[in-house]
């Protein structure tokens, strides 16, 4: 769903991005609550991987295909301010690397792909595991909270573009199709989502920020009937912390795999935004990109470099500058606030 240059008059474009602006500003600083020098690694990781698995476009309707986004994910993950700093790093890679969502339109993405997917996936994931714990119900509302969060982000997407879009349309129209082609996209989405949830949540269950806190207290019962708790909820145990490297290296080893190898079989049909924009006539409104002679542009089509080494190089990328943010916004005092 990355917005080119030219879907958006100027204070469109610059009203987004100062709420993109303010929006990262107070995730830097919410996020030192979720990351410490031992979480801090995974926030690079999890862009990484959203990164990689945005390039896996997967077919959802005759010609249309769709990709993760990855709000909803990152906040389960590592957690929404640190969730919203991942997806900030990622769309900002693509856009100055590889031209894809256009440099006026950043500020719209961060909005939409980020602030929205995160708070969207993020309410729905609380909401869910209010009534389902354990680690079926984190997987099952991991599921819900992408699904929802991506026609979520196609709503406001649709919105915005009829308050400040460059193009006159039908905002019921256009509505009816982002909604609908983004649902069965966000049906992809729940299912990338919960899989690798429940895959980490298998091995590593205390990297999961969401599952923290979900384990019900034991409970003592006297004669009288009465009950007592016995601690607080505490997140799954965690491994002894010399498991903590492999687990990053075989993350960062499947990341590669899939942006190296996966991505040369993705689908080459648009996706749902370039195809609802070209059905609804506001496609040609998109601009020339900036950058879109670089090498990397097009994810190396333009340079001539296969998709697998363009998509390792922006691995790579994303895993230093997210690690690198991540660490910057932790609490060094290794307490959580």
């Amino acid at each position: 769903m990355h917005v080119p240059d030219g879907f958006f008059n100027v204070v469109t474009s610059v009203s987004a991005g100062a709420v993109a602006a303010a929006g990262v500003a107070v995730c830097l600083r919410g996020a030192r609550r979720e990351l410490d020098d031992r979480t801090a690694p995974m926030a690079g990781l999890v862009a990484a991987f959203i990164f990689a698995v945005q390039m896996l476009n997967f077919p959802v309707a005759a010609g249309t295909s769709g990709h993760l986004l990855g709000g909803a994910l990152a906040a389960i993950l590592v957690g929404p301010y640190t969730g919203v700093l991942c997806m900030t790093v990622v769309l900002l890679v693509q856009a100055v690397f590889f031209a894809d969502g256009g440099l006026t339109a950043l500020g719209v993405n961060v909005t939409i792909m980020g602030l929205v997917t995160v708070l969207a996936g993020w309410a729905v994931f609380r909401v869910v595991t209010g009534f389902a714990r354990g680690k079926g119900g984190v997987t099952a509302a991991a599921f819900l909270a992408a699904l929802i969060s991506v026609p979520a982000s196609a709503l406001v997407f649709t919105l915005l573009f009829w308050i400040g879009g460059t193009a006159p349309i039908s905002v019921g129209a256009v509505a009816a199709a982002m909604g609908g082609v983004h649902l069965l996209i966000g049906i992809g989405e729940g299912v990338i989502t919960a899989v690798t949830v429940g895959a980490v949540l298998a091995v590593r269950p205390d990297l999961v920020y969401g599952a923290r806190g979900l384990a019900k207290p034991l409970v003592l019962r006297g004669a009288d009937g009465g009950s007592t708790p016995v601690g607080a909820p505490e997140p799954a145990a965690a491994p002894a912390g010399g498991r903590l490297k492999p687990f990053l290296l075989g993350g960062v080893g499947v990341t590669l795999l899939l942006a190296g190898l996966v991505s040369f079989v993705a689908s080459p049909d648009p996706d749902g935004l370039e195809a609802v924009a070209e059905n609804q006539g506001f496609g040609e409104q998109a601009g020339e990109h900036a950058f879109g002679g670089w090498a990397l542009a097009d994810y190396g089509e333009v340079g001539g470099i296969p998709v697998g080494i363009a998509g390792i190089i922006g691995v790579g990328l994303v895993l230093l500058i997210a690690g690198a943010v991540a660490f910057a916004a932790r609490n060094r005092d290794g307490v959580r606030a």
